[in-house]
């Protein structure tokens, strides 16, 4: 079982370490897409530097879906990444794939196509080109990550806890919003954003505009704690957790729980109920947490 974590900084990311994450996600403009903090090339380094001491891997986000200017600035930064010795990206951009495998350097890549990744087909079609994992598209349901993963050789990664990216706009929505209006607000006070949905007077979707445009984001947070053993059962046994939206110690606390939790289902004395009722007590409280599409059914959701 691998705990993979977003860290906002190099002090968090120490703090996951110590506190059962086996990964750490980071990434920075204007290659990485939706993440804590966007983080330069030299905390990237030093993160690095910090994880391998620790016999721990770093993940880099090339999640973006890259234009013209961004695949040209795309080299140096691979070159720089290789350097550093980072472990390996998280990229979906056929060209920006197409660059990393011309360039030759030694980085592994997970192949993260964001919502078109809901096949064991198309998985299996980009291990061929290389990738030594995959990232599982949001909406699928468990039955369906389960029969996926039986098909394939390489791990998918499933995201057990952290928002849900329901929309993204490369446009600075926000902006144009108080440029518009007239308001005094400021677009980048991200967390105290949200949107309502008008028949539903308790929904929050938190929008956030970075630059890489804006991003809105479910009203709830997921969270497959009350399945985690029946995910190592059926081999899904590589887990992300999100800190997009939980900073700080907050989420350190909730990555701990999680390792708590992979340490109780090897020892055999997992007790879901338990965990998910701790989960609650320290989960934001503007935050309800749910389990998105993983507990329906393909039929329901397609």
């Amino acid at each position: 079982m691998e705990i993979i974590a977003t860290a906002e900084s190099y002090e968090q990311a120490k703090a996951l370490l110590d506190n059962g994450a086996d990964r750490l996600y980071v990434g920075g403009h204007p290659f990485g897409l939706r993440l804590p903090e966007s983080l330069d090339l030299e905390q990237i380094g030093q993160i690095t530097k910090l994880a391998h001491q620790r016999e721990k891997k770093v993940t880099v986000a090339c999640n973006a879906l890259m234009h013209n200017e961004q695949i040209k600035k795309l080299t140096p930064y691979l070159s720089k990444l290789a350097e550093l010795d980072v472990d390996t990206l998280s990229i979906g951009d056929p060209g920006a794939i197409f660059v990393l495998k011309e360039l030759g350097f030694p980085l592994q890549f997970i192949y993260d196509g964001g919502t078109l990744a809901t096949s064991a087909e198309q998985l299996a079609f980009w291990a061929g080109q290389g990738a030594c994992g995959a990232v599982a598209a949001r909406e699928l349901t468990l039955k369906e990550l389960i029969t996926m993963q039986k098909m394939l050789k390489q791990p998918i990664e499933v995201q057990v806890y952290g928002p849900t990216c329901i929309h993204q706009s490369g446009r600075p929505l926000l902006t144009n919003y108080f440029n518009y209006t007239g308001g005094t607000a400021q677009a980048e006070k991200a967390s105290e954003l949200y949107l309502r949905d008008p028949k539903n007077e308790n929904s929050q979707y938190p929008i956030v505009e970075d630059e890489e445009g804006t991003h809105i984001f479910s009203t709830e947070d997921l969270s497959l704690m009350g399945q985690l053993k029946l995910m190592v059962e059926n081999g899904l046994d590589t887990w992300k957790l999100d800190g997009v939206l939980c900073h700080g110690n907050q989420f350190v606390q909730i990555v701990a729980l999680f390792d708590e939790a992979r340490r109780s289902i090897e020892a055999g004395t997992f007790i879901a109920e338990s965990f998910c009722n701790r989960l609650a007590k320290i989960q934001p409280e503007q935050r309800p947490l749910g389990t998105g599409f993983y507990l329906k059914s393909p039929e329901d959701v397609h």
